[in-house]
């Protein structure tokens, strides 16, 4: 998940590999909180969402910070409704 992140946030050295995990664990952790189960990073709807939510929170001069957070929340809510991912088995 890592690697996908840096290249979705145009990354290629490990200086920022500490905060973008943190950003990955928080993107777990707040799909989590909203209802989602189900947050196995090889579905893409899940790999869709850590990515946005990385995208919108990596960095301090980021212009495009709200359009990926608004991206995120309506996926989120999204996948917090449906039943494959708000159900445990």
């Amino acid at each position: 998940m890592l690697q996908s992140v840096k290249s979705s946030v145009r990354i290629i050295n490990d200086k920022f590999d500490s905060e973008l995990t943190d950003l990955i664990e928080s993107a777990k952790m707040d799909l989590l909180i909203a209802g989602v189960a189900k947050t196995d990073e090889a579905d893409p709807l899940i790999k869709r969402a850590i990515i946005l939510y990385c995208k919108a929170n990596f960095g301090l001069d980021n212009k495009d910070s709200e359009k990926y957070q608004k991206s995120y929340e309506i996926l989120k809510e999204k996948l917090s409704l449906c039943g494959d991912y708000n159900n445990v088995e």
